[in-house]
């Protein structure tokens, strides 16, 4: 593991300047951490501000920019002007994220900057992912994975690096939420990110996703607050609330959080 930041560092350190795309999430962290150990003001994270990147995501990538000490540049990104957004094609991902980076390029080119580095790890080569195909086609890097960086390893070495997300649960942008097909829309964002922070403020601790189907909202929480979800207070408390919140029903997915429960009726197509 040590081994592998060592060739990381070496790997950034080879780089005249580095533009780091960040959106504040662990593997981002640690490898803009990495940059600005191997590069320090050579390099620059950049953040994409999209209507489908959560309000409090924002706030701790400034904070943490500042806690690693390298310079930040964010910039607003509206998605919906992206061709196939809207629609939610199974190739969305690929669509936004090409669009995000050619803007990230633009903003590195004006800061003399001809290497961009995104973070990828080693674990993100299993699931549905089209806007890796972005990241190939935009001729940007991905050291994390380059250098065979897992994401428990990454969370270690963040850990050891006094990064404070060492152990922050992993945020998908809030357009994952809703069901392929169905359109986007600005509305159904802001009840999906209303209905986390809510859930999140009742106590509800690691990774959970409100999953939209139309006017149905699929709640996907640790398995062991489940139990503790169908009880007949707290039932009625959350259906109500997210009622409030936009939603016509309410429903408790019994297996718990998964990764990419979305892509899973794609894989039976």
């Amino acid at each position: 593991m040590i081994q592998k930041e060592e060739e990381l560092l070496r790997w950034l350190g080879q780089q005249e300047r580095v533009a780091v795309a960040f959106s504040g999430g662990v593997d981002s962290a640690y490898l803009a951490w990495a940059a600005f150990q191997a590069l320090g003001e050579r390099a620059l994270a950049v953040t994409a501000c999209a209507h489908s990147y959560p309000r409090r995501e924002l706030t701790e990538a400034k904070r943490l920019a500042e806690q690693i000490g390298i310079p930040h540049k964010s910039f607003p990104f509206d998605e919906f002007q992206v061709e196939g957004f809207a629609e939610n094609l199974p190739e969305r991902c690929y669509f936004c994220k090409s669009a995000i980076l050619i803007r990230i390029r633009e903003i590195a080119k004006a800061h003399g900057i001809a290497c961009i580095v995104e973070g990828s790890n080693r674990d993100d080569e299993g699931d549905y992912r089209p806007g890796m195909r972005a990241v190939q086609e935009q001729g940007v890097y991905s050291p994390l994975q380059m250098v065979g960086l897992a994401k428990e390893e990454i969370r270690l070495l963040s850990r050891r690096a006094g990064l404070s997300v060492w152990d922050k649960q992993s945020a998908a942008c809030l357009a994952s939420r809703v069901a392929y097909g169905e359109p986007i829309t600005l509305e159904k964002l802001r009840m999906t990110e209303q209905a986390e922070e809510y859930l999140r403020d009742l106590g509800i601790k690691g990774q959970l996703r409100v999953r939209v189907h139309q006017d149905l909202a699929r709640l996907e929480l640790p398995k062991e607050y489940v139990p503790e979800l169908l009880k007949e207070d707290t039932r009625l408390q959350i259906t109500e609330e997210l009622k409030k919140i936009g939603f016509t029903y309410v429903t408790l997915d019994l297996q718990g959080y998964r990764m990419g429960s979305m892509n899973e009726g794609l894989r039976h197509e």
